[in-house]
Parts: C-alpha cells; sequence; structure tokens
C-alpha cells in the first residue's frame, strides 16, 4: 500500500466494482457468492466496501460489529474500506461457504438533505448499488487464493423492501426469496478508497421499556425512559403475515399525545411483516433518534403488546469514556447524564446536530463548541481525526469551510464560528491527547481558514462583508429572527483574530515560522479594539474577554454581569457565546454567579429542560415552554449537544481539572478546583494518556475538604494557594464561601 500527498492510500485492488444489471428500485439488493476452500484454512482476511451501508455475513453469521458501515466520510474524496479476520466463520476444507452482502442506500444515496435540495447529494444518489469485495485466503501449507468481487457474483432481492437513512426501514420476512440475477461489472472509485480511519459504529446499551400506556387519543405508547439513537428490536410469536409497525418520538405533546412534527419530512418508518413462529428483528442498515414508540400494529393488536417485546438498542460510535461527574444536586447529575447522551446519540460516525429530523448532519458550529466537553467525556482523538480529514477534502482550495462537514450544503459564504472548526477543533484535540500529528495533518487546513478570511474580508483586519448565523438562538434576538443581537462583524472579527491565534500556537508546536501570523494578529487585535470599542450584547462581553479583545477587562466583566442580573439573573446567549459565558465569569471574579446560572431551574437555563423531563439536551432552551407549548415544529430537536458543552467548565473550574498547554495530554496537569456552598459536593474524575485524574471537594464543618488523586506532576491551586505536587493523592481544607444571591 502506497500513500498520496492528500494522504489517500492506494491499495493494489484486484477486485471489481459490481451492482445489479437491473435497477432494484427502493429494494436492498443482497449480492452473494458460494465457494470452497480445499484446504485448512490458516487465516482469512476480507476487505470490504460499498456505495451506501453494507452488512456482509459468511455462512449466515455477521462480519463485524461494525452498524452502518464504511461509515460517513465526504464520499467524492474519501470512501473508507474495512478489513476483518474471517478466519473462524469459514467452513471446514471440502465443505461450501456462502457469502451474502446487503447494500442500501445509507448516506451515500439516500436523500440527504430533506429540508433543502442538495446538487452534491443528487450527484451521489445517481450512483448505483456498488460492492467491492476483495478475500484473502492463507492456506496452512502457505499457499493463498483470494475470493473476489465480480461479474461471477449474483444478486437477489432481499427481505428489505426499503431502507434510508431519514425514512427508516421496510422488512418483509415472508415474502418468498426471489430468483439470483445477473450483476455487472462497472468503474468505481477506487482512486479515493482509503483504510478505516475512524472508529467503527457498534451496537451499545440496550434498554428495556419504562412503561407502556394508552395516550388520552387511544395510542399504544412505549416509553424506553431515555433518548437515544438506535433503533428497536422486537420479539414476537407470530403468524405468517402478520405486522409490526412502529412510529418514533422524542417527547409526548401537552396533552399526554404522541408527537411527531418535529421530525419534518423524516418518515421514520419501522414496518416489518412476520414469518410464522417465534422470530426476533432489528432494522439493519438505518437508525432511528426517538425515547417513545407508538404501536400502531401487532400481531393479535396493539392491546396485546408486552414489555418483553421491545428492546431498544443504542448505536454509536465506539467511543471510550474517559470522564466522570458527579454532585449531591440529582437535578445537576441528571444535566451530565444528558450530556453524555447527547453526545453518544450524535457521535454517530460524524459529530451532528441532531439524529431524529431530516437533517443529522455534522454542523462545523455544534462541532467547534462541544469539543472541547467531547473530549472530557469520552476519547474522542480518532472520531475527530477521521471526521477532521473530511473537513480538510471538502475545504475549498481558498480556504473555504463549509457549514457541514461532509459539505452536502454547499453554501455560497462560510460562517464565522462555524467554518472556525478547522482551527478550534483540531487543537483541542491536541491539548486532550498531546499528539501533534492532528496538527501536522490539519495545519494547511488551518491556514487555509485563516486564508480565506483575509483574502474575502471588506476591512482589513477584521472579517466584515460576510454572511453568517451569528449567536445563532441567541435569547436577545429580535422577533422573528433565529440570530441574537450580536453583531456579526463582532462575532466575526473576534474569531478571526481567535483562529490567527491558533495556527500561531499550533505552528510553534510544530517549528513553523509563523511571523507573518503574529503581525496579522497584532493588527487585527489593534483594529478590534479600535473599531469595537463598547460589547452591546452578553455574548460581545464574553468573546471579548475570552478571546483577550479588551484591554479593559474589569469594566467588561462588570458589564456582563450587570447585564445578567439587570434581565432577571439569566443567560442571554445562543450557541456563539455559551460555551465560553461561566468560564470568562469564573475567571474575572463572579464565578458565584456563574454557579447561580448552572443551577438555576427556570427558564432559560440549563436545568429548565431537566425539569421539564429532559433526557438529552435540547436545540432551543425553551424546546417545551412553561405552558406545556412547543417552541416550533420546524426547528425543535431535543437531541443537540452544543449547550451541554457547560460541561467542560464543570471539568475544568469546578473540578478544576485542566491540560497544559506547555505538556499537553496531560503530561503534567493543573488542578485548580472552585466549590460552591450550594453543592454539598463535586466529583470529577478522567483517564488521560497518562493515568487516571481524579477532584472533588466536600463541605464539611463549614470548610471545604478537597481530594485530589493525580499520576503525573500537577500544579494544585486551592483557595489562591499554589502547590507543586509530585504524582500522589492529596487532601486540602479551605474554610467555606457564603452562599450567593442575585
Amino acid at each position: 500500500m502506497k500513500l498520496r500527498k492528500d494522504r489517500v492510500a492506494i491499495m493494489e485492488w484486484k477486485a471489481k466494482w459490481i451492482k445489479p444489471q437491473k435497477d432494484m428500485g427502493d429494494v436492498v439488493p443482497e449480492f452473494h457468492r458460494t465457494f470452497s476452500c480445499g484446504k485448512e484454512v490458516a487465516k482469512a482476511v476480507l476487505k470490504i466496501t460499498a456505495l451506501g451501508v453494507y452488512e456482509a455475513a459468511i455462512n449466515g453469521k455477521r462480519v463485524g460489529e461494525f452498524i452502518m458501515a464504511p461509515g460517513w466520510t465526504t464520499y467524492e474524496h474519501r470512501l473508507q474500506y474495512q478489513e476483518y479476520d474471517v478466519t473462524k466463520l469459514l467452513n471446514m476444507p471440502g465443505t461450501g461457504n456462502c457469502f451474502t452482502v446487503l447494500v442500501g442506500k445509507g448516506w451515500y444515496r439516500g436523500r440527504l438533505v430533506g429540508w433543502q435540495s442538495s446538487p452534491a447529494q443528487q450527484e451521489l444518489q445517481k450512483n448505483p448499488a456498488g460492492l467491492l469485495v476483495q478475500l484473502d485466503i492463507e492456506y496452512s501449507d502457505g499457499t493463498c487464493t483470494q475470493v473476489l468481487s465480480d461479474s461471477t457474483w449474483k444478486v437477489r432481492e432481499s427481505s428489505i423492501r426499503f431502507s434510508e437513512i431519514y425514512d427508516g426501514e421496510i422488512c418483509d420476512a415472508a415474502a418468498e426469496q426471489s430468483a439470483p440475477e445477473e450483476t455487472e461489472e462497472f468503474d468505481g472509485p477506487f482512486d479515493h478508497l482509503i483504510p478505516q480511519e475512524g472508529e467503527e459504529v457498534r451496537e451499545h446499551e440496550r434498554l428495556v421499556p419504562k412503561e407502556i400506556f394508552r395516550t388520552p387519543a387511544g395510542e399504544v405508547v412505549v416509553d424506553f425512559g431515555q433518548e437515544i439513537t438506535g433503533y428497536v428490536e422486537i420479539s414476537v410469536n407470530a403468524e405468517k403475515g402478520d405486522v409490526v409497525d412502529l412510529s418514533f418520538a422524542e417527547v409526548m405533546d401537552k396533552n399526554g399525545n404522541f408527537y411527531t412534527e418535529n421530525y419534518r419530512s423524516a418518515k421514520a418508518l419501522y414496518r416489518y411483516t412476520c414469518r410464522e413462529g417465534q422470530q426476533t428483528y432489528k432494522p439493519r442498515l438505518t437508525f432511528y433518534g426517538f425515547r417513545y414508540i407508538r404501536v400502531n400494529a401487532f400481531p393479535g393488536g396493539p392491546e396485546h403488546v408486552s414489555p418483553d417485546a421491545f428492546t431498544a438498542i443504542a448505536v454509536y460510535s465506539d467511543i471510550k469514556r474517559t470522564g466522570s461527574l458527579r454532585s449531591s444536586d440529582p437535578l445537576l447529575n441528571r444535566l451530565i447524564e444528558n450530556i453524555f447522551w447527547s453526545q453518544k446519540d450524535n457521535f454517530l460516525d460524524v459529530p451532528t446536530d441532531c439524529p431524529q429530523r431530516d437533517e443529522r448532519l455534522g454542523w462545523t458550529g455544534d462541532a467547534q463548541a462541544f469539543a472541547k466537553t467531547a473530549a472530557y467525556n469520552f476519547d474522542t482523538e480518532k472520531f475527530y481525526t477521521k471526521w477532521l480529514g473530511d473537513l480538510a477534502a471538502d475545504q475549498g482550495a481558498d480556504g473555504y469551510v463549509g457549514f457541514v462537514i461532509p459539505d452536502l450544503l454547499k453554501a455560497d459564504d462560510p460562517s464565522t464560528a462555524w467554518g472556525d472548526a478547522a482551527v478550534i477543533v483540531p487543537w483541542e484535540v491536541y491539548l486532550a491527547y498531546g499528539n501533534k500529528e492532528i496538527l501536522e495533518r490539519q495545519y494547511s487546513s488551518m491556514c487555509g481558514w485563516v486564508r480565506y478570511i483575509t483574502e474575502h474580508t471588506t476591512t482589513p483586519g477584521l472579517w466584515t462583508g460576510g454572511t453568517h448565523f451569528g449567536d445563532w438562538l441567541g435569547l436577545d434576538a429580535e422577533e422573528g429572527s433565529y440570530k441574537g443581537a450580536s453583531r456579526d462583524d463582532f462575532i466575526a472579527s473576534a474569531f478571526y483574530t481567535h483562529a490567527i491565534m491558533l495556527v500561531i500556537k499550533a505552528g510553534k508546536v510544530l517549528g513553523k515560522d509563523t511571523r507573518s501570523y503574529e503581525e496579522l494578529y497584532h493588527t487585527c487585535r489593534d483594529t478590534f479594539l479600535r473599531t469595537f470599542g463598547e460589547c452591546k450584547t452578553q455574548t460581545e462581553c464574553v468573546l471579548a474577554l475570552h478571546f483577550d479583545l479588551t484591554e479593559q477587562r474589569e469594566k467588561v466583566s462588570a458589564q456582563l454581569a450587570d447585564m445578567i442580573q439587570s434581565c432577571g439573573c439569566h443567560l442571554q446567549t445562543g450557541f456563539v457565546g455559551t460555551p465560553y459565558l461561566l468560564h470568562v465569569l469564573s475567571e474575572n471574579g463572579y464565578e458565584e454567579l456563574a454557579y447561580t446560572l448552572l443551577l438555576r431551574q427556570e427558564y432559560p437555563s440549563w436545568l429548565y429542560p431537566v425539569t421539564k423531563g429532559a433526557t438529552t439536551i435540547w436545540e432551543h432552551w425553551d424546546g417545551i415552554k412553561e405552558n406545556g407549548d412547543f417552541w416550533s415544529s420546524d426547528m425543535n430537536s431535543y437531541n443537540h449537544y452544543a449547550y451541554g458543552s457547560v460541561a467542560d467548565w464543570m471539568y475544568g473550574v469546578m473540578a478544576g481539572i485542566k491540560p497544559v498547554e506547555e505538556a499537553p495530554g496531560y503530561e503534567k496537569v493543573r488542578i485548580a478546583p472552585v466549590p460552591d456552598s450550594r453543592l454539598e459536593w463535586f466529583e470529577a474524575s478522567l483517564d488521560t494518556r497518562h493515568g487516571h485524574i481524579r477532584s472533588g471537594w466536600y463541605q464539611e464543618n463549614g470548610s471545604f475538604r478537597y481530594e485530589i488523586d493525580v499520576p503525573v506532576e500537577a500544579e494544585i491551586v486551592i483557595a489562591g494557594k499554589t502547590y507543586d505536587a509530585a504524582p500522589g493523592s492529596y487532601i486540602f481544607y479551605s474554610s467555606a464561601k457564603k452562599e450567593a444571591q442575585c
């Protein structure tokens, strides 16, 4: 195998791309081939990919655990193939083997994007259900043979009559097996095949029903008690031709009835026609976002539904959990669990905005806002490395970065704080794991984004003249607008300056000459200070403080605090300001106010959705209003992780666990916990490349007791006093602070 300059690996494939000779429409084709092994097999390795999503089996046993393989990449530039050891799946010498592969539409040939047209996706949809298979067999005597996809393979209609990302799956297990048909070879994409780069998508938690009830409208509904991304497995004893038909929902309406309007055009179908007898079924080539299912049809009627008939299976990338947060407050603990669940539910191969409606896209703004929290919660190095590879591949020659990656939207202009994922995400991954290879891979992309802004602004030293999302969903927005009141030029120019600084930092890590960027940074910062003498919103104050774009930190901090207090002691920030809000408060002497915002239960707040029964993070602070009405049906997800970025403040300030830039990856660590008397105790822990870190504090007889475990050299700061600590366990004490009032 050799590697091109653009990091696309080229393997010498002997197999041919194959497709059905005739279009099977919505029916999922099943490719098959029989073969035999005349000798004892020492090792058998399968390399496989498809134009769509595939599920392969040898002798009726599933190959691997990868759900929705080969995953979602920017297919015009990068298509992953997988490699599996299938030695144990082959039959003994002298007996036949049957190889079958289902190929569904998946992300490749599905109708993405459902809420608007996408010329890029429409081009992909023109491709056939393509399959590429190369099975290398090594015998015990040292000889080798291959089973290759070519025109000798056959294909037939499978029992899966329809399968699509947004619209679900229909399976007819009672259908007679169709006759085999011919395949044909075609000129498929060899030049941008790459070996598996990201985490495999796997099945994880299995949830049993929490409750089965009948709604006021008379419908039978199953509540799994937790919103997940995945699907439902059914187990039934049925007669041939019986049907199980399910619908999916995130929430019930204020009258207690099933609610699906916020799925927009996503049909989320689940229809299974039974064969005779006891059987188990789950969708194989799609996924859903849901907490509730409505039973539309069931053997004997919906009234015969029993809890043991249904299991909800969570499906997401195989990321390892590394972080833990716990407190004495049950509502705060539920918020923490919601943050973890929304990350899992939206880390299905790409960092999506939501998993349920006709969208499910890798929005760059959400990704950069949440990247720091994501790396605390789970090991995301491999996950982000793959996605950033797609970002770089989709990036324009002029440095343009799209709203979503893979970039199906192909917008005319990029947006500040969205395209900035190109610089923010690589830097956060580097800080979390200490591997500078991510910066080496992405450095030209990072520079490209800064170049784009520099060359497209209408005002040198600022970013003006663009089209932006602004402080998306900020609560200070004008009536009828989704954008907060913060000025686009202010936000764009602030992020521009920040992007330059991150390029400088990355360049210094890599030993690059960064003098031109340093000059540009000083020019931009000085221009910003001259142009934006006053902050007009909470978010503008937050950005000026967080990106060091003010010479009057005390004044701007006080202004921010006054803005919060004067509007009833609540935030007004949206997607841009919220991730940094509590950080700038605690860094500038207002840590008690930061805690007040975190612990607030009334709308708007992080805990308000928890009081409304949320089990994941909402897209809107008031996705369900205080009177039970919904925010809207056109854009109202109940599983959006962006506002869950508050967890990085919990790790980094409440528990005080932060990496040190000079020793990334927690090779050295700074622990500076900031307690608050409104909580009896708080604990955080983190598994790092250098060991396990734990930091907790507990109220005890009018004082705080701190328990800290560090596996490396650490700087520990307790109540303003700094201690240099060797690896080990420590206990400290300090006086308790008075409870804050707002």
